[in-house]
């Protein structure tokens, strides 16, 4: 017999007590779904518990994962907290993630906004009290703060760019094209590529898809956003383009590999995209 490869496997062979282990560990698990019928509040925290190990696992979170299946509901409940509730929030909720503008809600700088624009009534609190209102994806109050902004400063350039964003998200793609051309046209780098991808997706919203590819293709230029590297994918893909589109996807995905936890976290709606249109390709 030849065992070049390494030593020889030994069969196993169960003994006499590692039978009475899983016969005890069998009788557990009856005595746990027993008591879970028993007691309904228990089946509720399980359940809970089981919610948010599927959520840590989708968001690639595999050390929080861990957590809530080794130590008990306690560990799923901080995961709520710090991840799930805290994403959620910083995203608008699911209508909006990946969408994101750069900072994260928080109540209390809210209040503090109100309390400043109430003394003060300075046009750079409307802006930052319209940022936080569209990151929780408050988009009515978002506007009107974005407008109030306008009213006191009419040529901020992140207040016309945001409030075409806004307006976008709202399906108002007509009233933010001439907007956000309005910035590029005096700075095509503007707020770090996130304007010019808001152009690129009015333009594919009123069905102007060359102008989109091109604007698609001048944000990767100097980016290289999930964001926008999807979408572009996604027209190539809608023009027939396969191969050229499965190159974009195959970047995306290399990168995401290699990105922190984090960056996962807030790129996992990309993700997701790019992955349905692999598997259309």
């Amino acid at each position: 017999m030849d065992y070049s490869g390494g030593e020889p496997s030994v069969p196993f062979f169960p003994t006499e007590s590692f039978r009475l282990s899983l016969k005890a560990m069998i009788g557990l698990i009856n005595d746990l779904m027993q008591l879970s019928l028993e007691n309904p509040l228990l089946l509720i925290g399980a359940a809970f518990q089981l919610w948010m190990m599927v959520d840590a696992l989708r968001r690639e979170e595999w050390i929080w994962a861990a957590c809530i299946l080794f130590f008990s509901v306690f560990s799923a409940v901080f995961y709520y907290f710090m991840v799930y509730r805290a994403q959620a929030s910083a995203s608008g909720g699911m209508g909006l993630r990946g969408f994101e503008l750069p900072g994260a809600a928080d109540r209390r700088r809210i209040k503090e906004l109100e309390s400043r624009i109430h003394h003060l009534d300075k046009a750079r609190d409307h802006l930052d009290l319209a940022d936080l209102y569209f990151s929780q994806g408050k988009l009515t109050k978002a506007e009107a703060s974005y407008r109030r902004a306008l009213e006191r400063d009419p040529e901020d350039d992140d207040t016309v760019s945001h409030l075409g964003q806004c307006l976008l998200r709202q399906g108002k793609a007509a009233e933010a094209k001439p907007l956000l051309e309005k910035i590029l046209k005096s700075d095509p780098r503007h707020d770090f590529g996130y304007t010019l991808m808001a152009l690129a997706e009015t333009q594919t919203a009123l069905g102007e898809v060359d102008a989109a590819l091109l604007n698609w293709k001048r944000v990767l230029e100097n980016n290289s956003y999930p964001r926008a590297r999807v979408q572009y994918a996604e027209l190539l893909a809608s023009r027939g383009m396969v191969d050229e589109a499965q190159a974009e996807i195959d970047e995306v995905l290399a990168d995401q590999n290699h990105s922190p936890a984090f960056e996962k976290s807030r790129n996992a709606v990309w993700i997701r995209r790019a992955r349905k249109l692999e598997s259309r390709l």
